[in-house]
């Protein structure tokens, strides 16, 4: 495993995490490949990251809890989109593998980001297939090959697992996202695709659980979740996968990129929630049974 692609904490396949959990950050990363080439400042290079998000979950790793992270910039290639994204505008030639557009493309922001949210070009220079196909190849797909063998660890060990795709969001609202401008945002939004990703228990309890710690929590608006929620999961085979996007004003400054003084406060929160979904949904699940004698 590439250090500057991915960190893997916790245990690993095929040793078995404590609990049918799984944690993932991909958009906490902010190193700069050199065949990036960019035509703004490095500091633009950080729109879009969930700052310190993996550092938030990493206590999670001493309690036998797998956290996925990526090392690399979300402006670079974003690993919660779909491989066949591609945005026709960005690229200096047809793509010449299928598609799937899921409308980000529009905004600037498919699998390889074509603006910042501020709507300025990432590029002075249009992307060549090779070069995609090269990001692809050495950040997407191992990103999402270790993920689902995390996932599929776990699942064969408990029979279930439940996926927390880790995010944060900036404080106020946006009409890109939210339909309104400069509003205050909830304090987390969990989303599960409308129901569809995850059962209805373990987004229930993540909500009440996270009300009852006294914050503010909306389901599914402004965001639902996208691919890595989508991708693997399936209720009915006890694959369960739950978007967590937290409000960067619990834990830091959103212009100077540092934590505040509520960083441990919110870390230590989220570590007693990770605790209480491991005994409610955990240990009642396993598939291992003692052997008879």
């Amino acid at each position: 495993m590439d250090p500057h692609v991915l960190a893997l904490h916790g245990p690993r396949p095929p040793e078995a995490p404590a609990f049918p959990i799984v944690l993932d950050s991909p958009h906490s990363g902010f190193r700069v490949p050199a065949d990036f080439r960019p035509a703004v400042e490095p500091r633009a290079l950080r729109d879009g990251e969930d700052c310190f998000v993996d550092e938030l979950f990493l206590p999670a790793s001493k309690m036998g809890i797998p956290l996925l992270a990526a090392q690399f910039a979300r402006t670079y290639i974003d690993v919660n989109r779909h491989v066949a994204d591609i945005d026709p505008r960005l690229m200096a030639e047809p793509w010449p593998h299928p598609t799937v557009d899921s409308g980000k493309a529009a905004l600037g922001k498919a699998l390889v980001w074509r603006t910042l949210k501020d709507g300025r070009p990432i590029y002075d220079r249009a992307l060549s297939v090779k070069e995609v196909l090269a990001r692809i190849e050495r950040y997407h797909r191992p990103y999402h090959d270790t993920l689902w063998e995390l996932l599929a660890n776990a699942h064969t060990r408990f029979g279930v697992v439940y996926h927390l795709n880790c995010h944060s969001m900036g404080p106020m609202t946006s009409v890109e996202f939210d339909g309104v401008d400069g509003k205050p945002r909830p304090d987390f939004v969990l989303g599960d695709r409308d129901g569809s990703t995850c059962e209805p228990a373990f987004t229930n309890f993540v909500a009440e659980f996270l009300r009852g710690e006294g914050y503010e929590v909306a389901l599914n608006h402004p965001f639902k979740g996208v691919e890595l929620v989508a991708a693997y999961s399936d209720p009915p085979a006890g694959r369960h996968s739950l978007q967590l996007e937290i409000n960067q004003r619990l834990y830091m400054d959103t212009q100077t990129l540092e934590k505040h003084d509520g960083f441990a406060k919110l870390q230590a929160r989220l570590m007693h929630l990770l605790q209480a979904l491991g005994e409610r949904f955990g240990y009642a699940q396993t598939m291992i049974r003692p052997r008879r004698s």
